[in-house]
């Protein structure tokens, strides 16, 4: 089932049910910028819905680490704000906070986000096969930062694609890893004959699908967030963040 991608990064329908109950994470207007100046996150706007699995794409110094970080409160001070599972990020929060949000593997607490930062990483196929069947049998809404492409699209039906410290693609991850001049762009590639459309068929998903690009738009503070702009969508009109397609 194709969902429609609205402007907050939410899809309105992924088939799984995820948004009949609150979103499990809200990221509003976030910007961060390190002690020696440099911005590494800049506007981000991101919702995660209830039991959603989403992966989070970028090429290295995307602000993918900086971004996860500001989950559970371990980086702040920036501008915007963070909400899990109904409570902001803030330091009265931060116990409760943490306690749902386990990073990593930390299962036992039955968290409410379960953030998985490059899990596969030097990890050989049957034990990558296995973590596969590990995070798919979860009832958790997953966040995967990683930059095995393969792995987001076999687990992950929505992507999100952070570059220079922006959102600059929200929607079905097999859509996104099939535009090979975009993911060139922001230097993600896919491995050697892998072919994108071919999980497609076999998945029985439609050829095309809503994606929302982000760029900013020309002569604006680069802190601000960009327009939204619509992408593989003909006859639609642009949407802006904060409206209604």
């Amino acid at each position: 089932m194709v969902g429609r991608v609205t402007s907050t990064g939410a899809s309105a329908d992924t088939g799984s049910g995820a948004l009949s109950r609150a979103p499990s994470l809200e990221i509003r207007r976030l910007s961060f910028a390190y002690p020696d100046g440099h911005p590494a996150l800049r506007g981000i706007d991101l919702t995660v819905g209830a039991g959603e699995r989403v992966a989070l794409l970028g090429p290295n110094g995307a602000g993918k680490t900086t971004l996860v970080l500001h989950l559970n409160g371990i980086l702040r001070g920036g501008v915007g704000e963070v909400v899990v599972a109904g409570l902001t990020v803030a330091p009265p929060n931060l116990l409760e906070v943490r306690r749902r949000v386990a990073v990593a593997t930390v299962l036992a607490m039955e968290p409410e986000i379960l953030v998985l930062d490059e899990p596969t990483s030097n990890l050989d196929p049957a034990s990558r096969r296995e973590l596969a069947d590990i995070v798919r049998s979860l009832d958790v809404t997953t966040l995967l930062v990683t930059h095995d492409l393969p792995f987001a699209l076999e687990l992950c039906p929505r992507s999100v694609i952070l570059s220079d410290g922006r959102v600059v693609a929200d929607g079905l991850t097999v859509d996104l890893l099939a535009d090979e001049a975009f993911l060139a762009e922001h230097r993600l590639e896919l491995p050697y004959g892998f072919e994108p459309d071919v999980h497609r068929r076999r998945a029985g998903a439609p050829s095309s699908a809503p994606r929302l690009q982000f760029a900013p738009p020309d002569g604006e503070d680069h802190g601000r967030a960009g327009r939204a702009v619509r992408l593989d969508t003909a006859g639609l009109p642009p949407v802006t963040p904060g409206s209604k397609p």
